[in-house]
């Protein structure tokens, strides 16, 4: 067996099978690429090793853009497109005050949770609305 050929193969399984280790489907298309550079050698040995590395990188390119053109558009959209997303579950809650917001800052429960707002001063119990978030603060109106 002919060295190019196992080790081609063997990047081909190694990116397939690393595409089970990491999110998104860029590995496995790029693993499609060294498989059909295995399949050239086979039927046309004698390529150099840059020739193989340049029809590798094309081939990868080809079959990326392949998948995000016509195979990326056909994923259903998420019924709950919010999931992992807690903060943004909140906007439009209610909820109690539990540390007055003094200089624009304060805090408050959900469930088990303590969550940094901001907004208007208001004393502690006071009940706000959650309108917006920015990164990990809820940022909140008096309801």
């Amino acid at each position: 067996m002919r060295w190019d050929v196992v080790t081609w193969a063997a990047i081909a399984l190694v990116l397939m099978a690393a595409e089970t280790m990491v999110p998104g489907a860029f590995l496995f298309w790029m693993g499609i690429a060294a498989a059909l550079v295995t399949l050239v050698l086979l039927v046309a040995p004698g390529l150099s090793l840059l020739a193989q590395v340049v029809l590798f990188v094309v081939l990868s390119i080809i079959a990326v853009l392949a998948y995000r053109k016509w195979f990326r558009k056909r994923e259903r959209p998420s019924d709950q497109p919010l999931l992992n997303r807690r903060a943004d579950q909140l906007v439009g809650q209610v909820l109690e005050l539990e540390q007055a917001i003094v200089d624009g800052r304060g805090r408050v429960k959900v469930g088990d949770a303590f969550w940094s707002v901001s907004g208007p001063d208001l004393p502690s119990g006071r009940r706000v609305r959650v309108v917006a978030v920015d990164g990990m603060t809820l940022k909140v109106q008096e309801s």
